[in-house]
């Protein structure tokens, strides 16, 4: 099992047992079920890797600290696929930046995989012990129900494993699959996915998203990009609009000023910590 040692200097973690926040039961809405879409705030702010700047990234440990922190509605990790299959969460194509090993990632087997230990920052806040970089099913089976995920398919082949795995556990309106291929979004609109696109500045220079709002469910634009080009996706139609990769106070309230409607982030509880950054959400 995972361990986490004390986070120090970050309040709000008391127990990691995903028995919800505040210690009450996982968070489903009225009638049962599991958490969807339909239950997110106006403004929605997402732990982009789990909070890369406060957590190890894309760690297990660091997105449990992350939901049971509160201070994100939506949890974000990137995937890649195995030699063998296998869907997993790292965000490089190579082991050398994140793990104490090397290579690349889809040159391992499952049993490879299950002897990699990410290697955390010196720089986080707190003490983390190395682990094991989880499965997306054992990412699914934690927090599938319990708070909105968002799933980047590095590699888009991964997509009809994505698709069985979220579909077998009832999550299709809970999980966005994201890229940055408008063919992917297409695709994982046609299997019945929530689609999430995500736009470099220098591609929104010159995008027309107007044309992706009869298959995009969410638009995931770079919050550097022009103001012009942020209100062209803002009115392009698309249903929401979340702005990445936000850190400061100055980036949230620009993108928020503009008109989008979440905020990506790898510092969500410093973001979390101001009334402009829960303007948007629900008691």
């Amino acid at each position: 099992m995972v361990t986490r040692t004390a986070l120090l200097g970050l309040t709000g973690l008391a127990s990691l047992a995903l028995t919800g926040h505040g210690g009450v039961p996982s968070p489903l809405e009225w009638g049962g079920g599991p958490l969807t879409v339909d239950a997110l705030p106006r403004v929605v702010h997402v732990a982009h890797r789990g909070g890369a700047l406060e957590v190890p990234e894309n760690s297990m440990s660091g997105l449990m600290a992350a939901y049971e922190r509160g201070t994100a509605q939506v949890l974000d990790v990137d995937t890649r696929m195995l030699r063998d299959g296998t869907v997993v969460v790292m965000h490089d194509a190579t082991l050398n930046r994140t793990t104490y090993t090397g290579g690349r990632v889809r040159d391992l087997s499952l049993r490879d995989w299950r002897g990699v230990r990410l290697r955390p920052k010196d720089v986080l806040p707190g003490s983390w012990r190395a682990e094991r970089p989880p499965t997306v099913a054992e990412v699914l089976d934690r927090f599938g129900g319990r708070i909105v995920l968002t799933l980047e398919a590095k590699d888009p082949e991964s997509l009809g494993s994505l698709d069985r795995m979220i579909r077998a556990r009832g999550l299709t309106r809970s999980v966005f699959v994201n890229s940055n291929d408008p063919e992917v979004a297409r695709r994982a609109h046609r299997l019945g996915l929530l689609s999430q696109l995500w736009r470099s500045a220098a591609q929104m220079r010159t995008d027309r998203p107007e044309r992706w709002v009869s298959f995009v469910d969410l638009l995931d634009v770079d919050h550097k990009a022009r103001t012009i080009d942020l209100e062209r996706a803002v009115r392009s139609g698309v249903p929401r609009v979340w702005a990445h990769t936000v850190i400061t106070p100055a980036q949230r309230d620009r993108a928020l000023a503009l008109g989008c409607d979440g905020i990506i982030t790898d510092a969500p509880g410093r973001l979390w910590g101001t009334s402009a950054a829960q303007r948007g959400a629900r008691p």
